[in-house]
């Protein structure tokens, strides 16, 4: 698993006891997912616009994910 995967992973609830039923039980799928936006609006930064539309990704990103 990627490192930065697996922090955010692990912020979520996930614990590696090498045993896939236990590492999952306080696992919050939601949170992990918004952590995963959260990182790529941190990526592309507030100030990155399309040429197209001139929004923001980051706004674009919060908006379809809620976020």
């Amino acid at each position: 698993m990627n490192a930065r995967i697996k922090e955010l992973a692990e912020q979520a609830g996930f614990v590696d006891k090498g045993n896939n039923i236990t590492t999952y039980l306080n696992f919050d799928h939601e949170k992990f997912t918004e952590l995963i936006v959260r990182e790529c609006i941190d990526v592309i930064g507030e100030e990155n616009y399309t040429m197209l539309t001139g929004k923001a990704y980051s706004t674009q990103l919060k908006r379809h994910f809620g976020v």
